[in-house]
């Protein structure tokens, strides 16, 4: 039973003075997870049937606690597992904590993540409103913006295709136009958005996640390029295997982060 909370921001103060944004308090994430998974169908089959299914609690999250001010920019960095991706969509309400809360307004949160939602037996025109739909744009938004995200796709000629048809490039770089066609929002929470499609399109989605980044809004940013958390950040999180290491400036945070790896 999950026993976190999302709440409405306290009026408190953030770091250094600044009006807080985003206040995360003694977090907790657990997941159940099979032990010892069947190797068969037929073990599947049995196992239900008997009800020997085991189960083991996976701490993804272990009380997690920072706040962030209004317009900071936090790169959050850890290897893989080690929660960072649980971290944002509790923040945004995709997934509420075991334990612990978090203060928030997600009414001015928006979530950059690429290819949720999209149907592979559906054409690309489809999916961009599909797409769209599930991010919450309207069907007029979609239509004022659907020759904008077409052309910085890079899809011309292949919208009538159905998506099963793309290439994952393609399919990324769809992705990537929908999810970023939205003037920057108050708070943005950017998933592993920033290695999509080949080295000239990388180039221009950078350009556009920065123009984002830098509209004065308040962002959370996860990215295994330490450079893109030292060149856009004001402030680094580190998770390591659900616990949080060290928060602060980027360079030092980055810094250890690789002396880790390295070790």
């Amino acid at each position: 039973m999950n026993t976190g909370e999302t709440q409405a921001l306290p009026q408190a103060p953030g770091p250094e003075g600044q009006p807080t944004e985003i206040i995360v308090q003694n977090v907790t994430m657990q997941f159940k997870r099979a032990k010892d998974e069947a190797t068969s169908i037929k073990e599947l089959l049995v196992r239900k049937l008997r009800r020997q299914h085991s189960y083991e609690l996976f701490t993804a999250l272990d009380n997690v606690s920072f706040s962030l001010g209004k317009g900071e920019i936090a790169g959050i960095i850890g290897t893989n597992g080690s929660g960072k991706s649980t971290l944002l969509k509790i923040i945004s309400g995709a997934l509420a904590p075991t334990s612990g809360k978090v203060w928030v307004d997600r009414s001015k949160v928006q979530l950059l993540t690429l290819g949720t939602g999209f149907d592979p037996e559906l054409t690309g025109r489809e999916n961009v409103y599909l797409n769209g739909a599930i991010i919450g744009y309207t069907k007029q938004y979609i239509d004022q913006k659907y020759r904008s995200i077409v052309q910085f796709a890079e899809l011309e000629g292949f919208m009538e295709e159905k998506v099963r048809n793309y290439s994952s490039g393609m399919v990324s770089r769809l992705g990537f136009a929908i999810a970023t066609a939205r003037e920057s929002p108050e708070i943005l929470i950017l998933d592993e958005v920033l290695s999509v499609g080949d080295m000239f399109f990388r180039k221009k989605s950078e350009a556009r996640i920065r123009e984002m980044i830098h509209g004065g809004s308040t962002v959370l940013i996860v990215s295994h390029s330490t450079s893109v958390i030292r060149n856009n950040c004001t402030t680094a999180v580190w998770i390591e295997k659900g616990k949080l290491r060290r928060i602060g400036n980027p360079k030092e945070v980055c810094d250890a982060y690789e002396k880790m790896g390295k070790a």
